[in-house]
């Protein structure tokens, strides 16, 4: 491992999770709304709503508000709730693990749908196997989460009744439940996200396979499986790692819309909440927990990236 690529790489998810809270902090402290005043309801006089805004803090400078809430978050203190008066980081704690089975589910199940896709499209360029995998990734790119969710609730719960239409068993009480209800709202992501991924994946195995180190290998004589698996998809992985990257990144931001869809509990749930609340030590506390994910999962992406090629360097 390159010491100083690592460095490099960890120093930059730092500045950038420092970004991330900074852009959310002043965004928060942005929008129109008196946080004491929803807590106390609209019938509070003045002065309760000034001296619960002393007590909370919410009149000091932007700056100082942002610096006190880093130097506890640094400490693992998110702050407390303003609606519930609970602690956040516990309540984050007991969500992220529903994202999270969300989130994998369907990125296992869209690199089902869109490895095995997009390398047998990219293998016969202009087959009837490329065209309808080509309009099965175009309909897929253009369906929208809640809506593909819905009819899936309708055929496989309300029609079929195959499975429930929404809700959540944790998986140390009764694994073939918790399976059950994890199906459509995974399917409804990792569909989307597999249709995706053909797209990419055509894209850089056809690439891959007009190099001449693929001419030279059939040249030599090579089977055709040897060709694709050790010199084409080989040579497509850092292409390949890097759309997985984006997907996994991308559907943390689907599984929003498919938890409130499927009353799945995940953070996206506890995110969308927090916003309709207005409580911001909650929602500062969902994004900073996203954010740290996401970064870490970039820097996974980077790592396996010079797993992959050596060569790489930090620029």
């Amino acid at each position: 491992m390159n010491t100083r690529y690592l460095i490099q790489r960890l120093l930059l998810t730092v500045v950038v999770l420092l970004g991330v809270t900074f852009a959310v902090f002043l965004i928060i402290h942005l929008v129109p709304g008196d946080p004491a005043r929803v807590i106390l309801g609209v019938q509070a006089n003045e002065e309760n709503v000034a001296a619960l805004r002393e007590r909370l803090g919410l009149n000091r400078p932007f700056l100082v508000q942002y610096g006190s809430w880093l130097w506890h978050a640094l400490q693992g203190d998110l702050g407390r709730s303003l609606i519930t008066g609970q602690a956040v980081l516990p309540q984050i704690l007991q969500r992220l693990p529903a994202t999270l089975q969300l989130a994998a589910a369907a990125l296992f199940i869209g690199m089902l749908i869109g490895l095995p896709a997009g390398i047998v499209s990219a293998l016969r360029p202009g087959s009837r196997l490329d065209v309808i995998t080509s309009l099965f990734s175009q309909v897929g790119v253009s369906i929208p989460d809640f809506w593909l969710g819905i009819l899936l609730v309708i055929l496989f719960s309300l029609t079929l009744g195959w499975l429930p239409p929404s809700g959540y068993t944790p998986i140390s009480v009764d694994f073939g439940d918790w399976l059950a209800h994890l199906v459509l709202p995974a399917l409804t992501a990792g569909v989307i996200s597999g249709s995706i991924q053909t797209r990419f994946v055509r894209s850089a195995m056809l690439e891959v396979l007009n190099e001449d180190y693929i001419r030279t290998a059939r040249a030599k004589g090579l089977g055709e499986r040897v060709v694709i698996l050790r010199h084409g998809l080989r040579n497509a992985l850092i292409t390949i790692v890097t759309i997985l990257g984006l997907q996994l990144t991308a559907l943390f931001s689907a599984v929003v819309v498919v938890e409130v869809v499927f009353a799945w509990p995940g953070l996206g749930r506890l995110a969308l909440d927090a916003v309709l609340d207005r409580d911001y030590p909650l929602l500062q506390g969902t994004v900073l927990t996203m954010a740290v994910v996401l970064a870490l999962v970039n820097l996974a992406v980077d790592l396996i990236y010079f797993f992959l090629d050596p060569r790489i360097e930090y620029a």
